[in-house]
């Protein structure tokens, strides 16, 4: 290709990285592995595969709720993995962080709970146009429940959300709003911190989607203000089947159960049971130990890097793929927010962007091709979805190259 590959301001060590992640050495379709599906899951670095092995080589058991050596590990580091995540994300106290399966289901614990509890008939639920179906399903089913109202915030024709009709939308019906920290289907990153103060000024509480910032940006709730806060390890190189809701203390706290059975109660009996303290009243049953203790070493992991640079590189990664594409032709991004994750959401004219995925992966090249979970705002886009190509810190300048090249070639064999 003959578009110069842009000048990064930090260095950043892209093919030593790499190393880290064994999964890339290897070939698919009999060429070297190019993995461009990072906004659906990260791959795993040895650091984190090495603390899971260890876990289950080493103190396997339940955690609380026994006296022997094993269990006492155990314990250790599970309660050790959610101060690791609470520093991570500047939680006032660990005792906020909550362990759920991911994203989606921190989502629908607070709308299970906080929902039914405080949103009632005639109250309205606020979410936007960009997001994923895990945080617009949930508010759907309340609404229904309790007879309240949901409305959508668009987008502008770049793809960011329009908040001058958010301001229009907000009044004191507004109970919540939901909003994702950054889009997976077109990566625009949102001013969260200014939804939320204008949220909060009309007394709505605000829920935060960090399923695709926390990978890329640092993540402060105490800065943001948001009062509820999600996320899911699988998309920043941690164990699939593990996440954490954060949510304000106070609002925790009046919060009933989620779930029931064993660890989120202090005391059972027939004529009534008496619930367990933060976290723990959310977290009924065995929890995934090993997946929390591999977030952990996920956070660690990303923490030993210059995180600038590595968001420098993944910039600079998407600026190449824009120069790569308007070089080729025939090529249409989908949205063009001026702040963005590492996306690139395009289709081929006159190609299906299902045939652009199974072609490109025969080339070995991974995308993730459809709606992208994101059905309402295809639908919004007069589209059927599209191909998209979802940088990390492993991807390099030389894998987008092939990229086109590939690309290339679907080009000639479809159009």
């Amino acid at each position: 290709m003959s578009a110069a590959q842009p000048a990064q301001r930090l260095e950043f060590d892209a093919a030593a990285v790499r190393g880290d992640f064994p999964i890339l050495q290897q070939a698919v379709n009999g060429r070297q592995l190019v993995y461009l599906d990072n906004a659906a899951t990260s791959q795993k670095p040895s650091a984190v595969i090495d603390a899971v092995d260890d876990y289950y080589r080493s103190c396997n058991a339940n955690v609380h709720r026994a006296a022997h050596a094993l269990s006492g590990r155990a314990t250790e580091a599970f309660e050790a993995a959610r101060r690791t995540l609470a520093d991570f994300i500047n939680s006032p106290a660990a005792e906020e962080v909550i362990w759920v399966r991911g994203t989606t289901e921190g989502i629908n614990l607070v709308a299970a709970s906080w929902g039914r509890a405080n949103i009632g008939s005639g109250d309205k639920i606020i979410v936007t146009q960009l997001e994923h179906h895990a945080n617009i399903v949930p508010w759907q089913l309340l609404a229904q429940q309790q007879g309240a109202e949901l409305l959508v915030v668009p987008i502008t024709a770049s793809g960011e959300l329009d908040l001058q009709v958010l301001q229009t939308l907000l009044d004191k019906r507004v109970k919540l709003v939901a909003v994702g920290h950054a889009s997976n289907a077109l990566g625009t990153l949102n001013p969260v911190a200014d939804i939320v103060a204008m949220a909060h000024a009309v007394g709505a509480k605000v829920l935060v989607d960090g399923a695709q910032a926390a990978p890329h940006w640092p993540v402060d709730v105490q800065a943001l203000g948001c009062d509820f806060y999600a996320f899911s390890a699988h998309k920043m190189f941690g164990p699939t089947g593990i996440g954490v809701l954060w949510g304000r203390r106070e609002l925790l706290d009046a919060m009933p159960p989620y779930q029931s059975g064993g660890e989120m109660i202090e005391r059972v009996s027939f004529s009534g049971t008496t619930f367990n303290a933060l976290p723990y009243k959310f977290e009924a049953g065995t929890p995934n130990i090993a997946g929390a203790i591999g977030m952990a070493a996920a956070v660690k992991y990303l923490q030993s890097l210059d995180r600038a640079a590595a968001l420098e590189h993944e910039s600079a990664l998407l600026e190449y793929t824009l120069q790569q594409a308007a070089a080729l032709g025939a090529i249409e991004r989908i949205g063009a927010p001026a702040q963005a994750a590492s996306i690139f959401s395009f289709n081929i004219a006159g190609a299906h962007p299902a045939d652009v995925g199974t072609l490109l992966d025969q080339q070995g090249v991974a995308v993730r091709a459809g709606h992208h979970c994101a059905q309402p705002l295809m639908e919004y886009l007069h589209i059927p979805g599209t191909v998209r190509a979802s940088f990390s810190i492993y991807n390099t300048f030389e894998e987008v190259d092939l990229l086109f090249a590939a690309l290339e070639k679907v080009k000639g064999l479809l159009l």
